[in-house]
Order: structure tokens, then sequence, then C-alpha cells
């Protein structure tokens, strides 16, 4: 079946490409009676949208949603949540000269090997700009989350070799990096902007956690909580790797380190004292902080020359021209926030019917 549909119980679906008349989604399975507005909503989409610095790409849209369904009198109905975006500031000439050209480190190939045929205009529904319909979805996975609360929050850890030291969350949306060390973003914004000027790129990591996560979410054995929550991660653009709390780090730890001793908290609950386990054991949450890393690659459209070939194999040089993000960075930490809200959502409605 074609995959354009995640989760069970909360199911995103999401449509449309980016150079078309726009974009949205379908949220099925919210539950009836949430409190929900078209600003909710907006306010997720403002932190994604394209044109908002320097670190990021020129396009000019205001990404205004429009809900077509699922709400009445501000509250959900029970019935899917339509949502649109429409694009204003659409230009595929940019991509007319060099339709028939693969360009490197994109889906172009591999697009046309899977259906013979592909939307060349930006990359069509490859392009980033389909995340809009997980940020919208995503901002109703929240506000559902919140009632239980749950709450998420996601920064850039890192940009090339540099890597926050401090971590100050009010720190984060002062900055155009959103990264909580603002030593360290002042940095990354001059290495943007010198990769910016050489005409390339740069990629990082992006951290996201979600704190008040009850224990217990999760179904084995094939829909563990980290598999699911690995698999949207995976879906979103750029994304090339992703660890959990210890992660990659566990290969240098013995057991006897990489443990988490199990301890009764004040309150009478169940916890332990440390967190290597990033908040998952099992494929079922601890209730621990859930922590999760996003390595994403440097973005693929630069505008200088490189070499490749034509759809007949014919070799060629190509220079992408266009509005680019010079890193995925600031944009991806609302991504990432809503992915792992559609996962947790979802996870929280089907645990509501594992037991009596």
């Amino acid at each position: 079946m074609p995959g354009n549909s995640f989760g069970q119980a909360f199911r995103l679906t999401t449509w449309g490409e980016s150079h078309g008349p726009g974009v949205g989604c379908s949220v099925d399975g919210c539950p009836a009676g949430l409190p929900l507005t078209v600003e909710a909503i907006q306010r997720e989409l403002d932190r994604r949208r394209v044109g908002q610095s320097k670190v990021s790409s020129q396009r000019q849209e205001p990404d205004h949603v429009e809900i077509l369904s699922g709400i009445f009198d501000g509250r959900t109905t029970g019935t899917p949540i339509s949502m649109l975006v429409r694009n204003s500031d659409a230009k595929p000439s940019h991509y007319e000269q060099i339709q028939d050209l693969y360009r490197p480190g994109h889906a172009d190939y591999s697009w046309d090997a899977k259906y013979g045929f592909r939307d060349w205009r930006g990359g069509g529904r490859s392009s980033a700009r389909e995340t809009i319909g997980r940020v919208a979805g995503g901002a109703i996975a929240k506000l559902l989350l919140a009632r239980s609360g749950v709450q998420i929050l996601a920064y850039t850890l890192q940009l090339g070799d540099l890597r926050a030291v401090v971590i100050d969350e009010e720190e984060i949306e002062r900055n155009i990096m959103r990264c909580p060390d603002a030593e360290v973003a002042a940095l990354m914004v001059q290495q943007v902007d010198q990769a910016r000027r050489s005409l390339d790129s740069l990629g990082g990591i992006v951290e996201v956690r979600a704190r008040g996560v009850p224990p217990g979410l999760g179904e084995p054995v094939f829909d563990k909580l980290q598999a699911d929550i690995g698999k949207a991660m995976f879906s979103v653009p750029a994304i090339k790797g992703v660890e959990f709390g210890e992660g990659f780090g566990v290969i240098n730890l013995r057991g006897s380190q990489n443990n988490d001793p199990f301890v009764r908290r004040d309150d009478g609950t169940i916890g332990t004292s440390t967190n290597r386990h990033g908040g998952i054991l099992g494929g079922i949450s601890t209730g621990e902080e859930i922590i999760v890393r996003l390595a994403a690659k440097p973005p693929a459209s630069i505008a200088q020359a490189q070499q490749t070939v034509d759809r007949d194999g014919n070799e060629a040089s190509i220079t992408v021209h266009g509005r680019h993000d010079p890193t995925v960075l600031p944009r991806l930490v609302p991504i990432a926030e809503a992915m792992l809200a559609l996962v947790l959502a979802d996870h929280l409605l089907r645990q509501r019917m594992a037991r009596v």
C-alpha cells in the first residue's frame, strides 16, 4: 500500500507537492471534545515555515492553515480533521532547465526507478514541504498529550563540529539556530553563513525529548515504542541516523556501567536513578524522559556545479538554482517534535485499549 499514512489509533495522512496548489493532511482517530483552534496549529507551522532567517530558505510562504473538517464550536468532533496550506510562492520555472538531470543527493533517480515518472518541480512529493502536514497533525497530537501531562521539546544540539555545552531551554527560541547554548548558537550562525557564501550546506544533530510520558506505552514485538519512533524519524527528509538515550555510546560501556538502577521515588512511584536507556526498555516506556537524537545530512540542493547524468545516462554538469536551506536544523526542530508527538499520541490511545 502507498506509504502516505502513519499511525494506527491516531492516524495521519499527508498529501500535496512542493510546487503544486497546496499541501495538507488528514488526522483520523482524534477523540471528540479536544479544544482546538487554528491559532494552535498556526503557531507550530510558523516555527517550521521558510523565510524565517538567513539560515533558512528565502522562499516566502505564509503557510496559513485552513481547517476544513472535524471541528465544531472550537472542539474536535471525533471525525477526520482535514487541513490545507496553499502554496503561494511556488516557482517551478527554477527547475525547468534541470528537469531531465538527476540532482546529486536527491530522490530524482530513485523516484524514476520506482515510478518511471516524477514531478520534477522541486522534488514534488519528496520535498521537505510535505512536512507541513506532519507539523499540523503533530500540533493536534501535542494538545492531546498535554492533557496527560506530556511535554515535548527539541533543539539544535550540534552543527558540524559545534556542539551545545549549555542546555538552557529558555534560549532555544531566542536564536535563529534554535540552539540552547547562546554562545555556540552565535558560532553556528557564522558557520552557516560561511557555508552559504561558499554555495555549500551543513548537517548536524537535533535532540528531542518527551517528559511526563507514562510508563507502559509501546506494543511488543514489532510495534515497540522505539521502533515506531525510529520509523517516524527516518521518514523525515534528510535524516540519516537516529539514536536513543546513550545511543551509540553504549559500545564503550560495560553492562555494569550501562544498566540504570531502579529506585523508589519519594512519591511512591518506581523509576531509575540514571537514564542511559532513554526512557524505553523492552520497547515500552519506563516513565523516564524519552531522549532521541537525529542526525541530519547537509541539504543536497547547493549552487555549486556538480557531476551527474541525465535520464538517458549521458554525463552532464548540474547547478541547482532557487531558494534552499543552507542547513535544515532550525526547521527540523518543530518537525522532530511533531513526529515524536504523533507516535506518543498513537500509543497513548492504543494503551487505553490494552487492559480493562
